[in-house]
């Protein structure tokens, strides 16, 4: 017979005393907390934020050709304006003054085939008030006398070089011929008897060239044009001017 020390006892009471009395996993966990054990969360890593600009568009050959043209001419712009006002201030540029200072009339006729013909000699006195700018007066001038819109004669200028502060008295000869006169001759007396004067016109196209310091430059253009009252259209006679006022324009 055997002892109570030498019994057997069975598996399930050693389990039995052996089972752990805290579950280790809760029981209100689900069954897929109780798979796979939760982990704290891995701390987030922050990259570089690169912003792309948008590629921008190619410019046509057409819009970089205008550019570089609209660039150019501003330069050039610019430049010439620099280079004018250095020599304004250099040379103080004036315009030059002329005025009609004497009329003589040799011939002014008319004929029996009602052709009027007229010869002046005009005194005109042409000043240069610059004192560093000469003046070339060139061939291609011309002088010419009328009454209001019908030209009576005409002539020209000499060739000559006016000095810096130069005065320079010209007589210039004038001579015309006008067709079908009558009823001009006619008008030309009655507004002698009328107004006791006759408005008459100087014009005076002239072509120059400048001379800065010792530099002679580009050709210019000026018209001359004063407006006269005489008191007389009588052959070989000093005509009286009552008035004489002179305009200046100036064409490059």
């Amino acid at each position: 017979m055997m002892t109570d020390h030498q019994r057997i006892h069975p598996a399930s009471d050693l389990e039995s005393q052996t089972k752990p009395t805290v579950p280790l996993i809760p029981r209100n966990t689900s069954k897929s907390d109780r798979r796979s054990p939760s982990y704290p969360p891995l701390p987030k890593r922050h990259f570089p934020v690169r912003h792309t600009h948008p590629p921008k568009k190619k410019r046509s050959c057409c819009c970089r050709f205008f550019c570089c043209t609209f660039t150019i001419l501003l330069i050039l712009i610019i430049a010439i304006g620099i280079t004018v006002g250095a020599l304004y201030l250099a040379f103080r540029p004036k315009l030059p003054k002329y005025s009609v200072d004497r009329l003589r009339i040799t011939q002014f006729n008319l004929s029996d085939d009602n052709s009027l013909f007229v010869t002046f000699n005009v005194t005109v006195t042409a000043r240069n008030p610059n004192k560093k700018i000469g003046i070339y007066y060139v061939s291609g001038s011309h002088i010419s006398a009328w009454y209001k819109e019908t030209g009576l004669c005409e002539g020209s200028l000499p060739k000559f070089y006016q000095g810096h502060r130069n005065t320079t008295v010209l007589n210039l000869p004038l001579t015309g011929q006008t067709q079908d006169a009558t009823g001009l001759f006619n008008t030309l007396q009655q507004q002698l008897q009328e107004a006791g004067n006759i408005p008459l016109d100087i014009k005076v196209n002239q072509n120059v060239r400048v001379k800065l310091g010792k530099l002679k430059i580009f050709r210019v253009k000026f018209r001359v044009r004063c407006s006269l009252q005489v008191d007389s259209l009588g052959a070989d006679n000093d005509i009286s001017i009552s008035d004489s006022r002179c305009k200046f324009r100036l064409r490059l």
